[in-house]
């Protein structure tokens, strides 16, 4: 469903990614792990395109996206959260959900402002389908409050929710238990395998916490000064003596 091959992105004298190359399966939760500074991030901006490639090739569902631009990824079916939440504070839950649906309207300026009937029929799908992740979530006692009075916890949800508003086939997550006590991140570990099995969505997620990682994750690869180092399922990689190597040391 998803390749990238030969990865590769400089800042100025600084190599963030070297020849990167990973797929991952219509389906799958793939995870992206290693320490601080090892181009998982980078990872991510690349493939929605908020940094520009520059070696290798990024290919979804058959499709090259290397040189797509921002604004098409999430048409073609790839949403993302955010390591730093990136919400509209002023605007409630429901506003923001509401927002991720703009993509899929079809409907034009002017019917929109005549408020015809093919408008409200599109606002009623798109409110079902809000709804519905808002159930997933189980944000319903929060829907009408505004993003800044919400704990932090909460405003993740929220971020996660909007993301799955877009509709996506392939979901980036860019280290969702940042911040989350274990209570929170216990619950996230549901939510993301009910994301995967209910929606159908495939998950391609960068993690710090191994206990999540283990517990959600299909296969996973691990990064070291923005070069892979080990590829396979969580037990395989964490006993991987480079893994090892790059976290304590030789």
């Amino acid at each position: 469903m998803f390749e990238v091959v030969g990865l590769s992105k400089h800042f100025g004298g600084v190599t963030a990614l070297h020849e990167v190359s990973f797929s991952v399966n219509e389906g799958e939760i793939f995870s992206i792990m290693g320490p601080n500074g090892a181009g998982k991030t980078t990872v991510l901006n690349l493939v929605s395109r908020f940094y520009d490639v520059d070696e290798g090739t990024i290919q979804f569902a058959g499709e090259d996206i290397t040189r797509a631009r921002p604004h098409e990824i999430a048409r073609k079916g790839i949403a993302r959260t955010f390591q730093n939440i990136e919400l509209f504070e002023r605007e409630t839950v429901l506003q923001n959900l509401l927002i991720a649906q703009y993509i899929h309207r079809k409907t034009n300026i002017f019917s929109d402002l005549l408020f015809l009937p093919r408008v409200r029929r599109q606002e009623v799908q798109s409110r079902r389908f809000l709804e519905d992740i808002v159930d997933l979530l189980h944000l319903q006692r929060y829907r009408e409050q505004q993003i800044h009075s919400l704990p932090f916890g909460v405003r993740k949800l929220v971020e996660l929710a909007r993301a799955l508003c877009l509709k996506p086939k392939l979901l980036l997550l860019d280290e969702p238990s940042s911040g989350l006590n274990p209570e929170e991140t216990e619950d996230l570990s549901f939510w993301i395998e009910d994301i995967n099995r209910e929606l159908g969505v495939t998950l391609l997620m960068v993690e710090h916490d191994m206990n999540l990682i283990g517990q959600v994750s299909n296969r996973v690869l691990v990064l070291a000064s923005g070069r892979s180092i080990a590829l396979g399922t969580p037990v395989e990689v964490k006993d991987h003596p480079d893994v090892i190597s790059a976290y304590l040391g030789t």
